[in-house]
């Protein structure tokens, strides 16, 4: 086995999106990856996820020590991702054999694979990642050189692992309410205060928010922080681990609550803009919560695949059984539209990493829609995958409960869905980010106008402009109709964005070894997805085993489904 030769939709996508030089040194390594997650690191993920962390507060002498306890298969996982891939340090230095740094889409496509296998420890991984990119934007590189890099070493003796606690009992969501101090201590800062959700609470660097004297109670009256795991002298930092967390998922990674006791703590770039900068550190979550939410789905439907061609009922397996077929595809179309949505976003988070304003702009409201949309997706795509593999889906000797559980941990970390898309609205009424995303994808469809692509493409191409006028509607009236619509509104634009890629990707695959097989699953997603059209029998049923293999699919499949 091997995630990544079993999967359809990721190599093309990198035979796109990167260079030649670039694929010459991601694809091995992803090749790599792909059969070490389908077998060694999947094994461990069910392990680790069985046997999860153990706080240990004090020693056998009664000294405090708010130690975590991790099971073999957790700290081999995390050596295969901090060291022997680089997850964390991928976007920060060269490895793999890149002498500068390599583009974002290789995380993204490292990490989407690794979290085939695990779920769990990615959440750490990313936030080491994003801790480091916001120290070296708002930090003083004079102070927070040595944090980031250890933050992005792949050395076991020198790597560092970071973590953000941001939630608060009373300040989750707003994060004006936050009641976390800080006093200042010569150069640095004391913290004091509960922090009640807090992933990798044993984390060596941590970004946090606290309350600073003289700020108004806005989000401008909160700074931004970085609390050390040890003092400068070596010694524990002021604060404990209250307990762990008992969760429905990432069982594998601990969670907790903790009490800052005069932490000590350095400031990390202006006071008053705090909250903004550690919005940094979050959007980058964000994304990455979208590409691990795209990750489950595509191990669900290769699960799912798997048991249905393996599973005999009445006389012949079910994966010749039209219902079951009628049911794997509308699985296997999201699974790879929000693959595309992933790699379209990375390539344009470099862009705009390289100074781009369009950029920018499609970037910030990119990042919400991709998480709002696929962290919900992945919820019903895990969920119809267990249901698939029937009693055994629901029994914990197999992966699909696992995937389950940890599917709905997307919709919620990094921001709720309705929070996520309350600031798909405020990209709107800031600087029109409806109309930013409809010029790019139009520009993208025109160039399709003259191919094999073009009914799909007159299809889009109209509704884009009924989403347009539907997105003004929306500003025109008031804020609270506004806010009420704002989540439909963004599943709409999700779905737009990622037909309009798969358009756009099978025309670049029309010319492959697998033929017109995008161009069958954009147009089927067109029809199934976009249009919801469920009274006719969807023409890729007859080629369901070619789309999910990524095998050759004739021309004339691919334009029947709009004939």
């Amino acid at each position: 086995m091997n995630f990544v030769t079993s999967d359809p939709a990721l190599l093309p996508l990198v035979e796109r999106y990167l260079g030649p030089e670039d694929r010459e040194l991601l694809v091995p390594i992803l090749n790599k990856l792909g059969e070490d997650a389908a077998t060694r690191l999947a094994g461990l993920a069910d392990s680790a996820d069985k046997n999860p962390p153990v706080l240990e507060q004090f020693d056998r002498d009664g000294n405090r020590v708010d130690a975590i306890a991790y099971h073999p298969s957790y700290l081999e996982l995390s050596r295969a991702a901090y060291e022997q891939y680089g997850l964390s340090a991928l976007s920060h230095r060269g490895i793999h054999g890149w002498k500068d740094i390599p583009p974002h889409l290789a995380k993204y496509a490292l990490s989407y694979v690794f979290v085939q296998a695990e779920f769990g420890l990615a959440c750490p991984v990313s936030m080491t990642d994003a801790a480091a990119r916001t120290l070296r934007k708002f930090g003083d590189p004079k102070i927070f050189s040595a944090f980031i890099d250890g933050l992005t070493s792949t050395d076991a003796d020198s790597r560092l692992t970071g973590a953000m606690f941001m939630t608060e009992t009373q300040a989750g969501t707003d994060i004006a309410m936050t009641e976390t101090q800080a006093a200042p201590d010569g150069d640095a800062w004391r913290l004091t205060g509960d922090k009640w959700f807090t992933s990798n609470p044993d984390a060596d660097v941590v970004l946090t928010l606290a309350k600073y004297p003289g700020g108004d109670d806005t989000t401008r009256g909160v700074g931004l922080f970085m609390l050390p795991r040890l003092m400068p002298d070596g010694s524990r930092n002021n604060y404990v681990i209250n307990r762990l967390k008992d969760k429905l998922g990432t069982r594998s990674m601990p969670s907790g609550e903790v009490t800052l006791d005069g932490a000590y703590a350095l400031q990390v770039g202006r006071l008053d803009h705090g909250f903004k900068q550690m919005a940094e550190m979050i959007n980058t979550s964000r994304l990455s919560n979208a590409m691990r939410s795209a990750a489950l789905m595509r191990r669900a439907v290769s699960e799912s695949v798997t048991h249905a061609r393996q599973r005999v009922v009445f006389g012949k397996p079910l994966m010749e059984q039209p219902l079951m077929r009628n049911t794997i595809l509308p699985l296997a179309l999201e699974a790879e539209a929000s693959l595309g949505l992933i790699f379209h976003s990375g390539d344009t988070l470099q862009k705009a990493d390289a100074g781009d304003e369009t950029s920018k702009s499609l970037i910030r409201v990119l990042t919400p829609i991709a998480k709002h949309y696929i962290c919900k997706k992945a919820r019903w795509v895990t969920g119809e995958a267990m249901e698939i593999r029937g009693g055994n889906g629901y029994i914990e000797d197999w992966p699909n409960s696992r995937l389950l559980r940890d599917s709905h941990l997307g919709s919620i970390w990094e921001g709720s869905s309705n929070v996520i898309a309350l600031d798909v609205l405020r990209c709107m009424k800031h600087y029109g980010a409806h109309r930013v995303i409809a010029a790019s994808m139009n520009e993208k469809l025109a160039a399709l106008q003259v191919s094999d692509a073009a009914p799909g493409a007159q299809i889009l191409t109209d509704a884009w402009h009924e989403l347009l006028t539907r997105g003004e509607s929306i500003l025109e009236g008031g804020n609270q109709d506004a806010q009420a619509m704002i989540g439909h509104y963004t599943h709409a634009l999700a779905r737009l964005i990622m037909a309009t890629l798969l358009l756009e990707q099978a025309f670049h695959e029309s010319t492959s070894a697998t033929g017109y097989r995008k161009l069958l699953v954009a147009n089927s997603y067109i029809s199934l997805i976009v249009q919801s059209r469920t009274d006719t029998t969807p023409e890729a049923l007859a080629w369901l085993d070619e789309i999910v293999d990524g095998a050759f699919v004739p021309r004339a499949a691919a334009l029947k489904v709009f004939k």
